[in-house]
């Protein structure tokens, strides 16, 4: 099936089992009996419960495929709580961050887990969290990070009526190719872009941004300011190299050693009495817990349920020149239009290359049980939004577990048991620096460039569209900016063109919201 079919199909198959949960009988007419569990008791129950057997799996190869998938999507713990640490305030942001995100991977995975009984998990999306704290929450916005968080409540909400309604057809419907095919690079990008400025890969200049100098014979240069930038640069590095190796987990192992690596070269540096390394190991004494619970402490008071107790309040936006009522529900609509179809995007793209990858999909195509996969990534952004994290969306690394085996919600669960451990580790997880977790930013953006050969580029109409959809992402500094100057380029190629037909309704109407942000906000 093609990408393009892929993403415009909308078949729900809830009632629907995988295909291996039967057996083809031996005359070829009939099916045979689904094979019973050889388990008794409890482990017959939960067997029965998630159809390990009759799916063809077994307990050794759910629970492997659990811990697999646990391990290659661990990194969002760090790399979430970094982003969101600074925009959440308060004694420990990054703590609050850490248990807010361990919370959104929960509840979306044990969703996941007895809900739609799928081998699939889920947390923080990456690209809806760098929108978020990089872009609405970016000075001159005005927003707050419970702003925030009000955006990430009523996305969840407009996701769950669009999937128990079936409306999101018409959202695919009225996002042009160009676009679609360009938010993922875009988006990738940015994240990469952002993963350079965190490690110092790239620093301000008379040109706005530039490569970091590495010369050693600089006196601008010093051995602890190019620390950062050297092990970000070896950790992507040496991540690419673990994939092309098939390591298991080679992002966490890839952030992990690039750590290792951070403070070793900082030890050295304390040796040779540099300044910025003798810092790193004065900070860590004078801030460093191993209580984990400051961090559930700390998400209590700054996190949860800000949504409701400071996210309607809308001083800090109405305080800068120019914004009023009407700026505010402009900028609340394209928002939402925005979080919305990254979320889609993203959501349904994962699904349909995870089940495929599993055999999990219906004789049409389609990813078993897919309403049901929707309503808990829907209802998962709702529940993250109030424990106070970005949208949660199914991660495409669950393909990893589904590779190893995977075919039932009990690898979800597993998944989900491996978070709940992981919430009581975040003193560790606070020693990772930030050169290391960039390493995952950068190696995200790498991932989600493939979407780039889906356009057409020998089409000027769709290659103009998509080029501007991501370049205007990246250098605009703004993911919506960019979906909107894409949509509205599409518009006026089609005017321009004598095909005004091929615009939809729905497509004007989010064409027009885009404009009206540009001209009034």
């Amino acid at each position: 099936m093609s990408e393009e079919t892929k993403e415009e199909v909308v078949h729900e198959s809830d009632n629907k089992i995988a295909p291996e949960a039967t057996a083809p009988a031996t005359d070829g007419t009939a099916t045979a009996p689904a094979p019973q569990s050889p388990h008794k008791g409890f482990l017959g129950k939960v067997d029965n419960f998630f159809g390990i057997t009759k799916s063809g799996s077994k307990y050794r190869v759910e629970i492997v495929a659990g811990l697999t998938t646990f391990m290659a999507m661990v990194y969002i713990l760090m790399v979430n709580a970094g982003m969101f640490q600074l925009v959440i305030g308060g004694n420990d942001p990054y703590g609050a961050s850490y248990i807010a995100t361990a919370i959104g991977a929960i509840v979306g995975t044990l969703l996941m887990a007895f809900f739609a009984k799928m081998p699939l998990a889920q947390a923080s999306g990456m690209g809806v969290n760098a929108f978020i704290c990089f872009t609405l929450c970016a000075e001159g916005v005005g927003l707050t990070y419970a702003n925030c968080m009000v955006f990430t409540l009523l996305d969840g909400v407009i996701f769950l009526l669009l999937t128990a309604t079936g409306l999101r057809q018409k959202i695919f419907e009225a996002i042009p190719a160009g676009v679609r095919h360009a938010i993922p690079v875009g988006i990738g990008l940015f994240i990469a872009f952002i993963g350079m400025q965190n490690a110092g890969l790239v620093v301000d200049s008379d040109t706005l941004v530039t490569f970091v100098s590495f010369n050693i014979l600089s006196a601008k240069v010093t051995y602890g300011g190019i620390i950062a930038p050297l092990v970000a640069l070896l950790g992507v590095i040496a991540i690419a190299i673990m994939s092309k190796w098939n390591v298991k987990g080679s992002i966490l192992w890839g952030i992990l050693g690039s750590a290792a690596l951070y403070y070793i070269l900082a030890g050295l540096g304390c040796a040779w009495q540099d300044g910025t390394c003798l810092k790193i190991f004065k900070d860590i004494g004078a801030e460093f817990s191993f209580n984990p619970f400051d961090a559930f402490a700390a998400w209590g008071n700054d996190a949860v349920g800000q949504v409701f107790v400071n996210g309607f309040n809308f001083d800090t936006y109405f305080a800068i020149e120019g914004h009023n009522a009407g700026t505010l529900v402009v900028l609340l609509l394209t928002t939402a239009l925005s979080l919305c179809m990254i979320d889609m995007f993203d959501t349904i793209g994962t699904l349909y290359g995870a089940c495929a990858k599993g055999n999990l999909l219906d004789e049409k195509g389609v990813p078993i049980r897919m309403n049901k996969m929707l309503l808990s990534d829907a209802i998962a952004t709702c529940t993250g939004a109030i424990a106070g994290t970005s949208t949660v969306t199914t991660f495409v690394e669950s393909s990893a577990g589904v590779a190893a085996g995977g075919k039932t919600g009990f690898t979800a669960l597993v998944t989900a048991a491996c978070f709940i451990v992981a919430m009581f580790l975040s003193p560790i997880a606070k020693l990772i620096p930030s050169a290391a977790t960039a390493t995952a930013l950068i190696w995200v953006g790498v991932l989600m460039m493939t979407s780039v050969t889906k356009v057409n580029w020998e089409d000027a109409g769709e290659a103009i569209v998509a080029f501007l959809t991501f370049i205007v992402m990246v250098l605009g500094y703004s993911i919506s900016h960019g979906i909107g100057i894409g949509i509205i380029t599409y518009i006026l190629v089609k005017l321009c063109t004598g095909k005004v037909k091929e615009i939809s309704i729905a497509t004007w109407i989010i064409g027009v919201l885009f404009l009206a942000t540009f001209l009034l906000t």
